[in-house]
């Protein structure tokens, strides 16, 4: 039918490996880019969006989802260029694909024993975002390519200076999105010729600067889960949904540092804990840390039914 709708269902799945906030990438046959799991809604066959979502995420990775929130939907006509399979009863390449995303939090980036998955660096989707060793040498091409693009328009620069700190303006960590979606609207990433239908010319940037392209609208799927994220630890403790039930105060740091991409301050970091009362010692060490033994904590869950907890406070090092 040519005026079919169907409704997919995509999954941003985070977890903490080693220091490093990885996501969960696939790539289904034929595709040459990665992207995100994946597929369709049955209204017939499935009660729930997320029951959906959680079974075919097991399908396509053999991975079981622990904490998932409803992220947005996406619907913008054209979205799913390349034409995403959506299976049978789909109505095809003519259908319009209403994706529904979702957040989803892994206490450990476990095997997936899937040979079409595996854990990804977010930074390497946006290398611009990682500030954890000082300013990212991608932002001085995409500030030369930016400059470029706005020309003689004020309205144009002014959005590019807000948005990537430019001529000394702050940078704010949570505005993913809106710097992805710049990036697209000033045609710098593949995806931007590639949905429009015209032709790939030779990259203004370097592949380094532009990060990893991704199929259909998956990178703008993602880049809308770590606004999300970056905000949302701020006010709720769900950087717990990323930890082990046992963990380092130094590997928690690590850990949200990974997913706001930026340095803190550490005594203020530990201070601001123990005055939330959110962790609380298991009188055991870790010894494997490479140096000195480590305490090991846990997250007090039961402060979650005893009074409202907000999340964590982010001291950063260049505040």
């Amino acid at each position: 039918m040519p005026n079919s709708v169907v409704i997919g269902l995509s999954a941003v799945v985070l977890a903490i490996r080693e220091g490093e906030a990885v996501v969960l990438t696939v790539r289904p046959p034929g595709q040459e880019l990665p992207g995100l799991p994946f597929g369709p809604f049955d209204p017939a066959g499935d009660r729930t969006f997320e029951l959906a979502l959680r079974a075919f995420v097991t399908e396509q990775t053999r991975f079981d989802l622990g904490y998932v929130e409803q992220l947005y939907t996406f619907g913008d006509k054209g979205r799913d260029a390349p034409l995403a399979d959506m299976g049978e009863g789909s109505g095809g390449g003519a259908a319009r694909v209403i994706s529904v995303g979702y957040l989803a939090l892994a206490p450990a980036a476990l095997a997936s024993h899937s040979p079409n998955s595996e854990w990804e660096p977010w930074s390497r989707f946006f290398p611009w975002e990682d500030w954890r060793e000082g300013r990212p040498a991608a932002l001085s091409h995409i500030e030369t390519a930016l400059r470029r693009w706005a020309g003689e328009s004020p309205q144009r620069l002014s959005r590019a200076r807000w948005l990537f700190a430019m001529d000394g303006a702050p940078w704010n960590e949570e505005r993913v999105l809106d710097r992805y979606e710049l990036l697209y609207e000033a045609g710098l990433v593949p995806e931007a010729p590639r949905d429009r239908g015209e032709p790939l010319a030779a990259p203004e940037l370097p592949s380094s600067a532009l990060g990893q392209p991704m199929m259909s609208d998956h990178r703008r799927i993602l880049a809308t889960a770590l606004s999300r994220l970056r905000g949302k630890v701020k006010y709720r403790p769900v950087v717990f949904e990323l930890m082990p039930d046992a963990f380092t105060l130094s590997a928690l740091q690590r850990g949200v540092e990974a997913i706001i991409g930026a340095p803190m301050h550490k005594q203020n970091f530990r201070r601001a804990l123990e005055r939330a009362e959110l962790v609380e010692g298991l009188g055991r060490l870790e010894t494997d840390t490479g140096g000195r033994p480590a305490e090991l904590f846990r997250f007090r869950r039961e402060a979650l039914r005893a009074r409202p907890v907000s999340g964590l406070s982010i001291p950063l090092v260049r505040d």
